[in-house]
């Protein structure tokens, strides 16, 4: 799927918004790696190889939602908001949009072995 984000005259394709998604958290405290080696843990849905889901409101602000893997005993409001906080500041940086949501789902906990 080749769908263009359109902000402010901008074409953005989703598998840009998924490289910046996926830098952005690169190094976060409690957030597993993938042991299949498709990037970030948890980020990159293993069904359709996208770090996220992007939507642009009627207003212009992007909208994002990423399913992360934490790791076992790290406070999973932490590492969320953390999340929260990188992919917004990265995509506002990168391409100069206003981020009006960053909806974090908490689908796994990883155990170290």
């Amino acid at each position: 799927m080749t769908d263009e984000i359109r902000l402010e005259g901008l074409g953005v394709t989703p598998g840009v918004l998924d490289t910046i998604v996926t830098l952005a958290v690169r190094g976060i405290d409690g957030l597993a790696f993938a042991s299949s080696g498709h990037g970030i843990g948890g980020l990159v849905n293993r069904a359709s190889g996208k770090a996220a889901e992007f939507t642009v409101d009627d207003d212009g602000a992007v909208a994002v939602k990423v399913h992360i893997t934490v790791v076992y005993g790290t406070p999973l409001m932490d590492v969320a908001r953390t999340v929260q906080a990188a992919i917004a500041d990265a995509i506002h940086s990168q391409i100069g949009a206003r981020v009006g949501a960053v909806d974090v789902y908490i689908d796994d906990v990883e155990f170290s072995a």
